[in-house]
C-alpha cells in the first residue's frame, strides 16, 4: 500500500456527474482525485437518451448518434406523435461520452484512478487497496448502490429497474409504450443508435420485480417482431429516493443522491446538473442554483405522479391515458416529462 496522500476533494465515481464536478474544481486550481472502480470509464447499462432541454444541446455534434424531433408514444388505447423543431431526445454512446469527459478532466488537472475499488470511507479518509487518501471534501457520485450514501447512513427505498437488449439493425423511430397491464407505472422503449437500438423496459421495483419486468418485456418484444435471439439482457437500477445532497463536507451527486426521475428513469442530466452545483458550492458556499432548484422541484413532481399511478392499475391507466391525451392535443409539452430546464 502506498503512503497517504491528501487531496482538496475526492470524488468517488467517474460517471457524468462525478467528472463534471471534478473538472470544474480542477479548473479553479483545486487538487482533485477521482476514484473509479471500473477499468473503463463511461460504461453503464443505459438506453442512452439525452434530452435537448437537458444535456443534448451542450454536447459536441460528433458525440450525438441520432437526434429525434419526433417521439412515438403508444398506450393500450392511443397512439400519438409528438413533434418539435429541435431534437426532443438524442441518443449517445455512454463510453464515448465518458472518454470525452475524462479527457476534459485530465486536461484540467484531475487525478483519475480507474480500476480502483474503495474499501472504506471515514470522516477524513478514503481507503483503497492501492492507497489511503485524505480529503477536505468528499463527493459521492458512485451510483444507485452508493458506498458514500451508505456511509452517511441514508436509506434507499425508492428504486427503479431497467432491462434492455442492444439489438443490431436500423430502427428509424424512437418509441415509448406505456401500458399499465404490462409495465404498471413504467414503459417499454425503442431508442435507436447508429447501427442498433436499445430495446427495453423500465418500472418501479415496488410495482414489478426485475424477473417479472423481464418476462413482460419479452412478451412485448415478441409481439412487435423484434429479434433478440442470441442477445444477452442487461439490467441496472435507478435510485430516485432523494433525501438531500449536502451533508457537512460530504456531497451526493446524481443516482447516489437519488436524483434520477422515478417516472422516466432519466438520470444523465440530473447527474451533470448536480455535479456542477456541488462543485460551485464547494468553491462558493453561498452559491445557489435556480436550475438545480428547478430540477429538484421536477423530481418531486415526478415522484408524486408515480405514487399516484402506483395506487392501482385502473387508476394508473386513467392517469397515463390522460397524460398521453394531453400531449396529443398540446395541452402539455413533452418537456413536462423531462428533467431539463
Amino acid at each position: 500500500m502506498t503512503r497517504t496522500k491528501h487531496f482538496h476533494t475526492i470524488v468517488i465515481g467517474a460517471g457524468p456527474g462525478g467528472l463534471t464536478c471534478a473538472t470544474l474544481l480542477a479548473e479553479k486550481g483545486m487538487d482533485v482525485l477521482v476514484v473509479e472502480r471500473n477499468t473503463s470509464i463511461g460504461m453503464k447499462v443505459c438506453a442512452g437518451g439525452v434530452t435537448w432541454s437537458g444535456l443534448a444541446r451542450h454536447l459536441p455534434e460528433e458525440l450525438i448518434e441520432k437526434p429525434f424531433n419526433r417521439q412515438y408514444i403508444h398506450s393500450g388505447m392511443q397512439k400519438t406523435v409528438i413533434r418539435e423543431t429541435e431534437p426532443i431526445i438524442s441518443t449517445i454512446n455512454r463510453e464515448k461520452i465518458g472518454k470525452w469527459m475524462a479527457d476534459k478532466a485530465l486536461k484540467a488537472g484531475v487525478t483519475l484512478l480507474s480500476g480502483t475499488a474503495v474499501t472504506q470511507i471515514t470522516d477524513s479518509e478514503v481507503v483503497t487497496k492501492s492507497g489511503r487518501y485524505t480529503f477536505r471534501y468528499l463527493v459521492g457520485a458512485d451510483g444507485s448502490n452508493s458506498l458514500v450514501r451508505r456511509t452517511l447512513n441514508i436509506p434507499t427505498k425508492r428504486i427503479g429497474v431497467g432491462v434492455h437488449y442492444q439489438v443490431p439493425g436500423n430502427f428509424p423511430k424512437m418509441i415509448w409504450h406505456l401500458d399499465p397491464d404490462l409495465f404498471k407505472t413504467g414503459y417499454a422503449w425503442v431508442f435507436p443508435h447508429s447501427n442498433s437500438a436499445s430495446v427495453g423496459a423500465y418500472a418501479n421495483r415496488a410495482d414489478l420485480s426485475p424477473k417479472t419486468l423481464k418476462e413482460k418485456l419479452h412478451n412485448w418484444i415478441k409481439k412487435h417482431d423484434i429479434n433478440i435471439n442470441g442477445l444477452k439482457p442487461e439490467a441496472a437500477t435507478v435510485n430516485f429516493d432523494y433525501r438531500g445532497w449536502h451533508f457537512g463536507n460530504t456531497f451526493l451527486v446524481g443516482d447516489a443522491a437519488g436524483l434520477a426521475s422515478g417516472l422516466t428513469g432519466e438520470g444523465i442530466y440530473p447527474a451533470v446538473c448536480s455535479g456542477e452545483t456541488v462543485a460551485k458550492t464547494i468553491i462558493d458556499p453561498g452559491y445557489e442554483s435556480k436550475t438545480f432548484t428547478g430540477l429538484i422541484k421536477k423530481h418531486r413532481r415526478h415522484t408524486r405522479l408515480l405514487s399516484l399511478c402506483s395506487t392501482n392499475t385502473f387508476f394508473a391507466k386513467i392517469i397515463l391515458e390522460s397524460l398521453i391525451a394531453a400531449l396529443r392535443f398540446n395541452i402539455i409539452n413533452f418537456k413536462a416529462l423531462e428533467m431539463g430546464d
